[in-house]
């Protein structure tokens, strides 16, 4: 550590307000107080970490010496203790990897694991965040995944706070793309927890990205998409997120969607036809991501009420295969709704079509050729 030699020392005894500059020395100091035998002290110099590090990874740098008395603090008897410990350490973790991985390798992971089925709430929920944070890194997956952390996370998705839940659906997610973890997770039954969430969140929110891509993935299995149409509700959680989420959710919705399509027309064409998703697919298919385009136009074609394509002369135009839909649906109001998106649809098709054809017309003009050039030939 560099201290220079004109930085301001402050001697902390007791209190909430003790290190309050942010010079060299007051970082050694707390490093000191850290590691002293006396609790209270230590109590309040992982708070001045969790305090200085909150927004500066210049701060997490230099606290990275204090991760191993940190976890040292997780064993204790004191609640204070074990609070303060853990919520320096989430600060530590937040976009950096090498602290991360010191956690890990100092052996934070098993007394998180702990307060995941703590009664205390509060230590449940930092918990929940903290492996949020720390399952972000390639490094930590394996490890944490091998620690039997899932069931952990499904108990929290099932019981926790609102906010532990929204953390843990999106541990679950950092860990599905661990190689193998999706099978854990499915061996879990976590569909109803998932699309109870999914239900009771914002669409456009985070927690509801995270839950739909975890449906897209985990309807990869015939145990996931039985899962999801079994759920009351399931389908149509996905089909609101396909509507009114974020252009990634919805991306990932119609992706789950397709997959189930895919996987069996005949099984799941109703299931996803009956929940009304016509007008969302067709706004996608002007309005969502390319990805979101082709994934949206591939399932029209495969909602449709034949099963083969038409030849290769004779190509399926967006508008035929939807109107082909229109004419099966029931009820006047999603009838007149899905007319009125079709309308909109082709309005909006013409009007790229023409300020392409326009952007065309500006590149293929010389931009030398002009009037007077014309008018002297």
């Amino acid at each position: 550590m560099d201290l220079g030699a004109g930085d301001s020392y402050t001697t902390a005894n007791s209190g909430d307000n003790i290190l309050k500059t942010a010079s060299s020395s007051s970082v050694y100091e707390i490093l000191l107080l850290i590691q002293s035998d006396d609790l209270t002290l230590k109590v309040q110099a992982a708070r001045e970490i969790r305090r200085l590090t909150k927004t500066s990874k210049r701060y997490r740098r230099y606290f990275s010496n204090a991760v191993k008395s940190l976890v040292h603090m997780l064993h204790s008897n004191s609640f204070e203790s074990k609070e303060a410990a853990l919520l320096a350490l989430l600060n530590l973790a937040v976009k950096d990897e090498r602290n991360k991985i010191s956690i890990i390798n100092a052996g934070a992971l098993e007394s998180i694991i702990c307060f995941l089925q703590s009664e205390n709430s509060t230590l449940q929920d930092h918990a929940t965040a903290s492996l949020l944070t720390l399952s972000a890194s390639s490094v930590t997956k394996p490890i944490i995944s091998a620690s039997c952390v899932i069931p952990r996370l499904i108990d929290v998705l099932r019981q926790g706070s609102s906010q532990a839940k929204v953390d843990a659906v999106m541990a679950l997610y950092n860990l599905a793309t661990y190689q193998g973890n999706l099978n854990l997770i499915l061996q879990t039954e976590p569909i109803h927890f998932i699309v109870d969430l999914l239900k009771s969140c914002k669409k456009s929110s985070k927690a509801a990205e995270k839950c739909t891509a975890l449906i897209e993935s985990l309807v990869c299995y015939e145990e996931g998409r039985t899962a999801v149409t079994s759920e009351e509700g399931g389908v149509l959680a996905v089909v609101e997120v396909l509507e009114s989420g974020s252009l990634q959710s919805r991306e990932h919705a119609v992706g789950a969607l397709l997959t189930m399509c895919q996987s069996d027309r005949c099984k799941y064409r109703e299931t996803i036809l009956k929940e009304g998703v016509i007008p969302g697919l067709l706004e996608l298919t002007v309005q969502g991501t390319s990805k979101s385009q082709t994934k949206a136009q591939t399932l029209l074609r495969l909602l449709r009420d034949t099963p083969c394509p038409n030849s290769e002369l004779e190509p399926d135009t967006l508008e035929n295969i939807v109107s082909n839909i229109i004419c099966q649906i029931d009820g006047e109001e999603q009838l007149g709704k899905t007319k009125e998106m079709l309308a909109e649809m082709v309005q909006i098709s013409m009007e790229q079509s023409l300020r392409h054809l326009q952007q065309r017309a500006l590149v293929c003009t010389p931009a030398d050729l002009s009037i007077s050039s014309f008018k002297e030939s």
